[in-house]
């Protein structure tokens, strides 16, 4: 396989535990590992070996690039199962999770997926729109599984909630070779009325309030 550069050191994948339904889905996960290998892309995920995450994780590892798994200890007997698939880093819990993994990515990307597929998702949006960093967001959109969600945002900026420069975080498209080619070339746009906040700062208040017990305050 001819590799290709990229920008990109390494990309945050969030998606499901679960396979889905669909085999599409399934193959898209592998696709997107096998993308990454060919780009020459570490990837930093959410540390199962079960489910979607399973599956691209293997396709980065099989393909000789360097995964790193973040995982809270308390999920590690539900998602983990047999062997572990290259770097596992254990943390207290889902807040430092987050944290570490978007620490450690260049971009994010998004597999069809559930309810933490979606926060994990909708808060690197956000911290995206609040100026804490400057990273590429992708939906890999297979057979439109994000459609019902892009016409909800779509909704939003109709109704004032969220601006036309804030829906363009949102990087979409239905391949892994498609989303690469918009995610290599986005450059990150601000509302004037939104203060750029220090994204290491962020990650250590995260960091605290996680290791603290505390709540973030929002």
């Amino acid at each position: 396989m001819e590799e290709t550069k990229s920008r990109f050191k390494r990309i945050c994948v969030f998606c499901g535990s679960s396979s889905g339904k669909k085999a599409s889905y399934q193959e898209a996960a592998v696709e997107l590992g096998k993308e990454l290998v060919e780009r020459r892309i570490d990837l930093v995920y959410g540390g199962g070996s079960v489910g979607l995450m399973g599956l691209v994780s293997q396709a980065v590892h099989d393909g000789g690039r360097h995964v790193v798994g973040v995982i809270p200890r308390s999920l590690m007997p539900r998602e983990i199962t047999g062997e572990t698939v290259g770097e596992v880093r254990a943390v207290s819990d889902m807040h430092q999770r987050k944290a570490e993994m978007a620490r450690q990515a260049d971009a994010f990307i998004a597999l069809p997926g559930g309810y933490g597929t979606l926060e994990e998702l909708l808060e690197v949006i956000t911290w995206a729109q609040l100026g804490i960093h400057r990273k590429p967001v992708g939906l890999l959109n297979v057979d439109g599984y994000y459609n019902s969600l892009l016409s909800f945002i779509d909704k939003a900026v109709d109704e004032g909630f969220i601006s036309p420069i804030a829906r363009r975080i949102i990087v979409s498209a239905p391949t892994a070779n498609q989303l690469f080619r918009q995610l290599e070339e986005y450059v990150p746009e601000y509302d004037e009325i939104i203060s750029k906040l220090d994204w290491e700062e962020e990650v250590d208040r995260l960091n605290y309030v996680s290791e603290s017990g505390g709540r973030v305050a929002t």
